[in-house]
């Protein structure tokens, strides 16, 4: 074997094994928001990943295209659809886990229409 092909080989083994962690996550993260955000950040790099191997694998102009497209497109599908899904989550009041409940857009909301929240303290941008 060459090193371009074990570095192939490492690549797409590196994006298997993002997969596994995002199916690992979305078994034991507790919430749905919790879940899609290892799913998203899986479902993002691990075809990446497989996709840079190959093209380590098998490099040409056509297949450097090809790949380029692929990963603007998959990067850019996944973040849309998984912020769409927490949305959706959020609208239909997915629960919390209790780990996770802090809720930034009750605060935003609430601040808008002039509450308090006196325990929260907005960070400075």
């Amino acid at each position: 074997m060459t090193p371009t092909q074990i570095a192939g080989d490492v690549l797409i083994l590196a994006g298997a094994l993002a997969f596994l962690v995002g199916a690992i996550g979305l078994l034991r993260l507790p919430d749905l928001y919790s879940r899609l955000n290892g799913v998203t950040i899986s479902g993002a790099f691990g075809p990446a990943l497989i996709l840079i191997g190959l093209l380590v694998q098998q490099p040409s102009v056509g297949n450097a295209l090809k790949v380029g497209l692929a990963l603007v497109i998959q990067l850019a599908t996944s973040a849309v659809g998984g912020s769409a899904m927490a949305r959706a989550g959020y609208l239909t009041g997915a629960p919390q886990a209790e780990e996770t409940r802090f809720d930034d857009l009750v605060v935003e909301l609430d601040e808008q229409a002039g509450k308090e929240h006196p325990g929260y303290s907005r960070p400075d941008t």
